[in-house]
């Protein structure tokens, strides 16, 4: 079953909490089907959605929180990324400079003539902390956030370890391309036409969260330490090869020397973020 969310007002928000009430309740196995303004809140260049609060809205323009029925804190929720159609319009920044795109099928141009291909992704899909009070959308977090990994395109699955009942779980903040580090601070922020996920449940048990995509396992760290973040991207990689691979620790670290990339996610929200990929042609 897809579940057509309505953009409005009702829909949006721009904070984590677990407070916030849910807009949806779903069953797990159920799909999420949505389209949303860009990061700064825009359906259209220089066009704020309103109504906007400058306190309760100054994150990311997020659809949700959506409730999952049956789920607990301690679970992993399972996101499935099926599609992302982004807007015909984006914009980066760097320093004082603004560069807007036009987006047209499998290609951005901008106004110097410059050609970026597209690879639509959702920056931010995630759950609040298990803490009181509002969160900012910036940083990532064990729960998921605004990751920022340009490999979480359709086709890809993305792991999260859930911290509240119930999951409340929220997406948006559209790029049209990003390169890994994301060094302004901005992708091609554009809004997104439509976006469609399903959710799911698991028991898997995670140190912190993780992708599949069609050819390789990721596994991420965030913490404001980049050397930190690699640790823990290093340490749920080495977890997912023994389980995956039935690999003892240490001979698994060994061949993660040869055979996992460390990369950098982006340097820019707070929390930096590292990737680890594991191919599935890297170990014979």
């Amino acid at each position: 079953m897809i579940h057509d969310i309505p953009l409005e007002r009702r829909t949006l928000h721009g904070h984590y909490s677990r407070e916030l009430e849910p807009i949806l309740s779903i069953d797990a196995g159920e799909s999420i089907a949505f389209a949303c303004p860009n990061a700064g809140w825009e359906l259209d260049p220089g066009e704020r959605f309103e109504p906007y609060d400058e306190e309760l809205d100054a994150g990311h323009a997020l659809i949700g929180p959506i409730e999952v029925r049956g789920a607990k804190a301690g679970q992993t929720l399972v996101v499935h990324v099926d599609e992302v159609r982004p807007g015909s319009w984006g914009v980066t920044y760097g320093h004082d400079v603004k560069v807007d795109w036009l987006l047209d099928v499998d290609v951005a141009v901008d106004e110097r003539g410059a050609r970026i291909r597209l690879a639509p992704f959702l920056g931010v899909m995630g759950m609040p902390p298990d803490e009181p009070g509002r969160h900012s959308t910036a940083p990532p977090r064990r729960s998921g956030g605004n990751i920022d990994c340009k490999e979480l395109v359709a086709g890809t699955t993305l792991y999260l370890p859930i911290s509240v009942d119930g999951a409340l779980f929220s997406a948006g903040d559209g790029h049209g391309a990003q390169a890994d580090g994301e060094a302004s601070g901005t992708a091609i922020e554009c809004p997104v036409e439509r976006a469609q996920l399903t959710l799911e449940l698991s028991d898997l048990e995670l140190r912190s969260p993780i992708a599949r995509t069609p050819d390789s396992w990721i596994a991420f760290g965030f913490d404001e330490d980049l050397d930190l973040a690699a640790e823990e991207a290093m340490a749920t990689i080495l977890d997912l090869m023994e389980r995956e691979r039935g690999l003892d620790r240490g001979y698994a670290l060994a061949l993660a020397s040869l055979a996992v990339d460390l990369r950098v996610t982006q340097i820019v929200n707070g929390a930096k973020g590292v990737h680890a990929v594991l191919r599935d042609d890297a170990i014979g």
